[in-house]
């Protein structure tokens, strides 16, 4: 195994390219969670996967397909990127749950169980009224259960999430989202969600999103640095890992389509949905290269050497072994909240 640290970010959504699968080498980047669906149906899921596969093919120098943890030692030991595929919307189920064996069998391994909106299985985080999961949404956890495909909750409201880790059997992650005390959105997540989260052995991965960041598209590392070291005094640092949500040379007509999809035709702005167009990311963290950066960052912040290492890789990893595949064994004991 390679003497380069375990890097693993878990949650991107880029235009992909050679270019950025090169930057993902020069960042030291072991693994990604990779979305590939929005609002999508099956079919058109299972498109970007055709697709991804070709990627594999033509750029199997840096890149590889991700179906276990053991890919992540092997991509950092081959000085290659592991790539994971996620659903930010249960809409590639399109209601029948024998879709969730399929898409599992196709190498999907998480499943936001609702986007901004309500969906079949739980409350996205926009809508005014939060109902939790429905009868349909615990069937899909137990399903994902069975399998080893991770329940996330990234943009899901706070009973939902709630909920979804009470009804979960393993822990579940939230895999790009920041605590709301330090930026005030109801797309962030509370104390006591994130205090649940924790309790029960599950992962956050904290975002680079300007959006989630505080003052934004100006945020600073120290301020990131500075969240992230109270974030682990109160829930410890074997829960938190980074899940940028770097969308990396997206146009700016995809965030239409990650905002609305087709059940609207009205304007995301005018409806106070927000501007349908990317923020410039913090001047820290702009793409795959600047994780050394973030590293220095954490390192002058306070936190270890060994978990700093924990925080950009170690722990994801560890949530991943033991959350793939149905002979999975139960996750990371949950560690008391007191203990540190």
């Amino acid at each position: 195994m390679s003497a380069r640290p375990i890097l693993v970010d878990g949650l991107q959504y880029g235009r992909w390219s050679p270019g950025i699968f090169q930057q993902m080498r020069e960042g030291g980047v072991s693994a990604i969670h990779a979305t590939v669906a929005y609002h999508e149906n099956f079919r058109d899921c299972v498109e970007h996967i055709l697709a991804w596969n070709r990627r594999f093919a033509e750029h199997a120098d840096l890149i590889l397909p991700g179906r276990d943890a053991a890919d992540i030692e092997r991509a950092s030991a081959e000085g290659r990127t592991a790539v994971f595929f996620g659903s930010q919307n249960p809409s590639v189920i399109e209601g029948d749950l024998r879709l969730v064996e399929a898409l599992y069998a196709l190498g999907l391994r998480f499943l936001q169980l609702s986007y901004n909106n309500q969906s079949l299985l739980c409350t996205g985080w926009r809508e005014a009224e939060d109902t939790g999961l429905t009868l349909m949404g615990r069937e899909v956890v137990r399903e994902m259960n069975r399998l080893g495909m991770v329940v996330d909750m990234s943009h899901s409201s706070e009973r939902s999430t709630l909920e979804a880790i009470a009804a979960s059997q393993r822990p579940i992650a939230i895999t790009h989202a920041n605590p709301r005390w330090w930026r005030d959105t109801a797309r962030n997540k509370s104390e006591r969600v994130l205090d649940a989260l924790a309790e029960s052995g599950g992962m956050v991965g904290l975002s680079l999103y300007p959006a989630h960041l505080k003052d934004g598209s100006d945020c600073t590392r120290a301020s990131f640095v500075d969240m992230a070291r109270r974030l682990a005094d109160r829930i410890g640092v074997a829960h938190i890992g980074i899940g940028s949500d770097l969308c990396q040379d997206q146009p700016d007509e995809v965030v239409r389509w990650m905002r609305v999809g087709r059940w609207t035709f009205g304007d995301p702005d005018a409806m106070g949905l927000g501007k349908a167009a990317f923020p410039a990311q913090p001047a820290f963290f702009r793409d795959n290269r600047d994780f050394p950066t973030l590293r220095a960052g954490l390192l002058a912040g306070g936190f270890s050497a060994a978990e700093v290492d924990q925080l950009l890789g170690l722990n994801w990893l560890a949530f991943m072994r033991a959350s793939f595949g149905a002979a999975a064994q139960p996750a990371i004991p949950a560690r008391s909240l007191a203990a540190r």
